[in-house]
């Protein structure tokens, strides 16, 4: 056998071949593969934004937990000053 002609045949059949089908073949793989990489970027904000959330939530809560705080050492320091104007000991 002649190989020269055997791989000759085989580029002019094989080619045709490989283009009409690996390269669409090719593509739908990457289209697939970009969609599932975005998807997988989308789970990941939705899980930062919900922590960002829970993050805000409790800041908030901190916050209005030291206001209370807050109000109640200007009550205890306004009963001390009552206090030590009336000349009472602590």
């Amino acid at each position: 056998m002649n190989w020269t002609a055997i791989i000759i045949v085989a580029i002019v059949i094989g080619l045709p071949v490989l283009l009409t089908f690996g390269i669409p073949f090719v593509a739908i793989l990457a289209g697939c593969g970009v969609g599932a990489i975005s998807e997988w970027r989308k789970g990941i904000d939705r899980k930062a934004r919900k922590a960002s959330r829970q993050e805000a939530e409790i800041v908030q809560e901190m916050f209005r937990r030291l206001e209370q705080m807050d109000s109640r050492i200007e009550t205890l320091e306004t009963l001390l000053i009552e206090r030590e104007r009336e000349g009472a000991e602590i």
